[in-house]
């Protein structure tokens, strides 16, 4: 990844926190790594260089900065407005995928070898999938550490690291002191939360303006009983994450939100911590970069008054790809509330409890897996029969293997693989990819409810013409959908979001 290196400067100069997350400033002289916004004073321009990802940095032997915390803020949104193979690559690797199934795991899930997988990553991200997923473990070493009570063993483990003293050195190197100093640092700053026994209690920070409103009314509307449930602005629901069970609420109210979405975890194994929180990031586009988005749609003068009403509007992403591909698929040309309870009859007969203690007082039931519906499905689906079939056979796909669902997917690769299916066409397809991978370019001009929006707004609601006139919206043709869809007239009974 190439960074202009007097913009970046000029970021730091001016310690504009817009950029933070997008680059790190690396200080030759002291051997630390910043965010752009550190308030630190400004090094000298021929002191500085700037690398895209703090495993770049830590690469080349700095540590982060204990002032600044460049690693407690919000991800690069490059990860999903780029496609390539780096992009894909980074999703996997904050998912733990190395952790999981190391190197040989994740090429193979990309489909190219460990080699010019290094290759590509070394040249476009300043290091290798190695460093990167180090990277990774030692900032979700510093959130568990700076934020629950967990003994440093319990921790080593919960990060992904082989040992406590793999442990023990990563940090000394990364951020220059013990574990156990971290901890009495953040005691100090008033950084530690709270926690009740059994939970974890984490700040995901993001880019302001954040549409949180926008995000609570999705939720609400397509929330599946027992699955599910918003009360009192906060989200609350079941995970299945790659060692086991969990819960979380979201609190998306006003009045804690400071730069940050206070997320209360429950997991049946610590060692889900890494991939929880990446998922949960995605669920609310956490990493957007909100006044890029609103400085393109706001050019446009019939768009605008929407993206000023609504500014920081998100894209609703997902914590589980197979359950959002068979609700959507579920869904397809009925109304939001037919989808909603087709997916409550589903998860119902088919879905799993949890143990109480790790309910708790919200949802106890895990959506069904696609096995346990492509075995049993028939017995419980209802409605069209070419719909039932449809469900049956992306169940099916995804349980055989032939078709993965998860962010590290080519896009075009999973459009074409998705409308390969019999029953899911192009809208599916695009809607999957812009709530699993965060495609932020898909208008889904064909949807009735964004065509009925731009009416509502002035715009050309025919196909061609919509069409047309979003290439000025480009790259955030998915932001500019949800909008349409915020425009669209409130009587409209059918609406394909599922």
């Amino acid at each position: 990844m190439l960074l202009d290196q007097e913009r970046c400067y000029r970021a730091v100069a001016s310690r504009d926190a817009r950029f933070d997350g997008h680059f790190i400033t690396a200080v030759r002289t002291t051997g630390i790594y910043c965010r752009p916004s550190c308030p630190a004073v400004t090094p000298k321009r021929h002191n500085v260089e700037f690398l895209p990802t703090a495993g770049a940095a830590q690469q080349r032997g700095y540590r982060a900065c204990r002032r600044c915390q460049p690693d407690a803020v919000p991800g690069s949104p490059d990860w999903n407005l780029r496609a390539d193979l780096a992009a894909r690559a980074m999703r996997l690797i904050a998912d733990g995928v190395v952790e999981r199934q190391g190197v040989p795991g994740l090429a193979a899930r990309l489909g190219y070898s460990e080699r010019h997988l290094n290759r590509v990553l070394t040249a476009e991200l300043g290091a290798g999938p190695l460093a990167l997923a180090r990277a990774h473990r030692a900032h979700t070493a510093r959130l568990l550490i700076e934020t629950t009570p967990l003994g440093m063993a319990d921790i080593a483990f919960a990060a992904g690291f082989a040992s406590v003293r793999q442990f023990n050195d990563t940090v000394r190197e990364v951020y220059g002191v013990a574990p156990t100093t971290l901890r009495t640092e953040a005691g100090r700053r008033g950084g530690t939360v709270p926690a009740v026994a059994g939970t974890l209690v984490l700040r995901l920070p993001y880019r302001r303006p954040f549409d949180a409103d926008g995000l609570l009314a999705f939720f609400a509307a397509r929330a599946v009983e027992g699955v599910e449930s918003v009360e009192d602005g906060t989200y609350q629901r079941t995970l299945r994450l790659p060692h086991g069970a969990a819960t979380v609420a979201l609190d998306l109210t006003p009045t804690p939100r400071n730069g940050h979405v206070v997320a209360t975890l429950r997991l049946a194994d610590p060692r889900d911590l890494g991939p929880a929180v990446a998922r949960l990031r995605r669920l609310l586009d956490l990493d957007a970069d909100p006044e890029a988005v609103d400085a393109v749609l706001g050019a446009d003068p019939d768009l605008a008054p929407a993206v000023a009403a609504v500014p920081g509007i998100r894209l609703p992403g997902t914590v589980d790809g197979v359950e959002t591909a068979l609700r959507a698929v579920l869904g397809q040309q009925v109304s939001v509330a037919a989808a909603r309870t087709a997916a409550r009859r589903l998860a119902a007969a088919l879905g799993e409890r949890l143990p109480p203690g790790l309910a708790g007082d919200g949802p106890d039931l895990l959506f069904p897996t696609p096995e346990v519906i492509a075995e049993r499905g028939a017995e419980v689906l209802t409605g069209p029969q070419r719909r039932i079939a449809t469900v049956l056979g992306l169940a099916t796909a995804v349980a055989d293997g032939s078709l993965v669902l998860d962010p590290g997917c080519d896009p075009a690769q999973l459009r074409t693989t998705l409308c390969a299916l019999p029953g899911v066409g192009p809208w599916t397809a695009g809607y999957l990819a812009m709530r699993l991978l965060g495609d932020p370019d898909e208008l889904l001009a064909t949807d009735l409810g964004v065509r009925r929006g731009a009416a509502a707004l002035g715009l050309p609601s025919d196909l061609a013409g919509l069409t047309a006139r979003a290439t000025g919206w480009a790259p955030w043709r998915s932001y500019a959908a949800t909008h349409l869809w915020r425009a669209m007239p409130v009587t409209t009974s059918k609406r394909r979001t599922s």
